[in-house]
């Protein structure tokens, strides 16, 4: 695995379209960007910002999302995420997220992940049906 060190930065942006709304995921009535598609987004941001580090085989998986949703965002305007790895505790991996749309900064979240072995990982989880 190459060295994982604080300051490791990602970028990830999408489009605010139908299928990213509160109305369409369940989560509010209205056509702006939905709370869990933005926590969707820092998440995806923190993991492809470490993805090429870890060795074959491994992954980071995520255990914790304290986000705020300070702004709405409307149909068609493109959504930017900003995360920064903050601390690295053996497989523990910290991260803080801004996420921005083509106007204001419109949530913010500290995000955790750890590094797992993706097939042990579900192998033990799939024995939930087993």
């Amino acid at each position: 695995m190459s060295e994982l060190t604080v300051g490791i930065t990602g970028e990830k942006s999408v489009a605010v379209t139908i299928e990213n709304t509160a109305l369409a995921m369940g989560s509010g009535t209205l056509r702006v960007l939905a709370t869990p598609a933005m926590i969707a987004l820092i998440e995806g941001c923190c993991a492809e910002s470490v993805e090429d580090m870890l060795d074959e085989g491994m992954t980071t998986v995520g255990t914790n999302v304290n986000a705020a949703h300070i702004a709405a965002s409307p149909l068609g305007v493109s959504i930017l995420c900003k995360s920064r790895l903050v601390a690295v505790d053996g497989r523990r991996l910290d991260f803080e997220a801004e996420v921005y749309d083509s106007r204001e900064l419109i949530g913010k979240a500290k995000h955790t992940r750890f590094i797992v072995d993706a097939e042990k990982f579900l192998n033990k989880t799939y024995t939930k049906v087993k």
